[in-house]
């Protein structure tokens, strides 16, 4: 809120590009805030992947999750009043390879009971094939989002 009043200040006293610059700091802020939530979500949609992977099995729940989580990066994604998104296709990609180790941490915890460490469980797949499973997975829940 001190932004939105130090704005209001600038644009008072006719302080035109200081008031621009502030406002490229707040969309700043904005896009990394819903980049870290989006992040949050591609987490655990990766986790649930890995686990069924390493398992071999899929339960109800992580395919509820899944899906929770693929809505979820669609919605926190958008951009509603200004159209388009604030993570395109290649900062999406870039997202997902940038967390996959801390999803493979979180899937370490319960996969198995917990049984192997993140090691065991990173050497028991294939972190190309389910980065790229992940993407596809976003792309496929949302087209027109991706073209």
């Amino acid at each position: 809120m001190e932004e939105l009043m130090e704005l209001r200040q600038l644009l008072t006293a006719g302080k035109l590009p200081e008031a621009m610059q502030l406002i490229d700091e707040l969309d700043e802020m904005a896009k990394d805030d819903k980049t870290n939530k989006i992040e949050s979500y591609l987490r655990v949609l990766l986790a649930h992947l890995i686990k069924q992977a390493v398992e071999k099995r899929s339960t109800r729940s992580w395919e509820a999750s899944i899906q929770v989580s693929l809505s979820s990066v669609h919605r926190s994604n958008k951009r509603r009043k200004a159209g388009g998104y604030y993570l395109v296709i290649s900062e999406m990609r870039e997202a997902i390879s940038e967390i996959y180790d801390e999803a493979l941490f979180a899937a370490a915890l319960e996969a198995f009971e917990g049984s192997r460490s993140q090691k065991q469980l990173g050497e028991m797949v294939d972190a190309q094939q389910i980065q790229a499973q992940a993407f596809d997975l976003v792309v496929q829940a949302h087209p027109s989002d991706y073209r």
